[in-house]
């Protein structure tokens, strides 16, 4: 019998699980309120439009969840990752293609022609006149939307890792920061009519708070509230950011606070596969993401000198790095193709490549930070489990076969790749830095060459 590779020798595969009759039941629900969604926005009758837009959420939010809870909370606990490479919606398959499609769609939409999305912005004016006491925008629209799915994605990620204490703690943090403060306190300040702040955004990545013009905005008539969110600013950026990275890693940022993470721990996490772990995608990111950080303290402090030294070319520069800096990073990079690209890049493209509050945490966290991720060589049996859900494009498996602990800059913390581990081998430490770099003494790198 020859031995030569046929179909037949093949490794089986386990099929692809069909969806039973409870599940596109609650898909059908999911999918009617995206169409009601659709209807309410092209329907110039407001009143109509008002009942579709609350009834399209709530068809959305209650199918959502009933999905979830019927897919992850009934069963045994723990992380499954089966046929992800199967299925057309996370293996960059059609369906993939079109979600990106629909997503950047919307952003293009949201950022340069948000009169397409009038009907919308006036269907949610009650909720946001009682939050707000304004008319909406499409800022609020979108504040909704980005707040209701990492609730309702939360809610799944709550089902899915509910046997993990660190996971759950995590994902209701990051909806509580963002529902809260990033959703509920700036409407509540306009409501008192405050300037609209969000505390948990702070410079480089809300570049504009340590603008001059933003500062003066802030502070004008010598408002108590004002000069405090300023000061509040000043303190999380030079001060608490340093000292909070030195004790936990850039984690108690970019996976517990943060709602750029929270969204891609949450909606994005049926993608986080996807994420490119070849060395060329971490030499691209080294490349990017620390130009995206000087190009904004360059702004940020030619913006200081134009302030005391006006006039001149200078002005003229700063101006131009000014609106290069928020249209191409500011909104294409962060939005369009920081979310849209989540379906064929993984849910971290931006906090990866682009994010300089990421790149200031990173080099926080690989040069001053207590923070690694331990590994136990002896024990891994190298499934690639935590590779495989390293949204940082990082190869996890790599350090745990020889044993070294995992201190890279990119590392948010998030865990995932010690939740899925099979063997215990990967733990997160806050340790002191003595010894931050020596590997597992089980075994030596050299006892692995044998293997290559």
């Amino acid at each position: 019998m020859s031995l030569t590779a046929t179909p037949d020798l093949a490794l089986p595969q386990l099929p692809v699980r069909e969806a039973d009759a409870t599940e596109k039941a609650t898909l059908a629900v999911v999918a009617l309120g995206l169409l009601a969604l659709l209807v309410a926005a092209s329907d110039a009758n407001h009143d109509r439009a008002r009942l579709l837009f609350y009834g399209a959420l709530t068809l959305v939010s209650g199918g959502t969840l009933l999905w979830s809870w019927h897919k992850f909370g009934r069963g045994e606990s723990g992380v499954k990752q089966n046929n992800l490479w199967l299925r057309a919606s996370t293996s960059r398959g059609g369906i993939a293609w079109v979600t990106g499609l629909v997503l950047t769609g919307f952003y293009v939409v949201l950022y340069w022609f948000p009169q397409y999305l009038e009907n919308l912005i006036r269907a949610a004016d009650p909720l946001s006149q009682a939050l707000r006491r304004k008319p909406a925008d499409q800022w609020f629209v979108y504040g909704t939307f980005y707040t209701l799915a990492v609730l309702l994605m939360g809610g799944r990620a709550l089902w899915k890792y509910r046997h993990s204490r660190y996971q759950v703690i995590r994902t209701l943090s990051v909806m509580f920061f963002q529902l809260g403060f990033a959703f509920i306190l700036p409407g509540v300040l306009l409501f008192f009519q405050q300037p609209e702040y969000y505390f948990t955004y702070f410079w480089p990545l809300k570049y504009d708070y340590l603008f001059p013009n933003s500062v003066d905005y802030l502070v004008k008539d010598g408002q108590a509230l004002g000069v405090f969110m300023v000061f509040w600013g000043v303190v999380m950026s030079f001060l608490a950011t340093p000292v909070l990275t030195y004790f936990y890693g850039k984690r108690w940022y970019c996976s517990w606070v943060c709602g750029c993470g929270g969204l891609a721990e949450t909606a994005g996490d049926p993608y986080r596969h996807l994420s490119d772990k070849r060395r060329v995608a971490w030499r691209w990111e080294v490349r990017i993401i620390y130009t995206v950080l000087a190009l904004i303290i360059l702004l940020t402090a030619m913006l200081w000198v134009v302030r005391y030294v006006p006039g001149g070319p200078l002005a003229g520069v700063a101006d131009g790095l000014y609106r290069f800096y928020g249209f191409f990073i500011g909104s294409v990079f962060s939005g369009v193709i920081g979310v849209g690209f989540y379906p064929l890049m993984g849910s971290r493209v931006w906090c990866r490549f682009g994010c300089p509050m990421a790149a200031y945490l990173g080099l926080l966290q690989k040069h001053f930070s207590r923070f690694r991720i331990t590994t136990n060589g002896g024990q891994c049996i190298s499934c690639g489990n935590c590779s495989n859900v390293c949204e940082m494009g990082i190869d996890v498996k790599q350090y745990a076969q020889r044993g070294e602990p995992i201190i890279r800059a990119s590392c948010v913390g998030c865990g995932m790749c010690s939740t899925a581990c099979p063997r215990g081998v990967l733990n997160l430490e806050n340790g002191p830095r003595a010894g931050r770099y020596t590997g597992s003494q089980l075994i030596h790198a050299d006892s692995l060459r044998l293997l290559s």
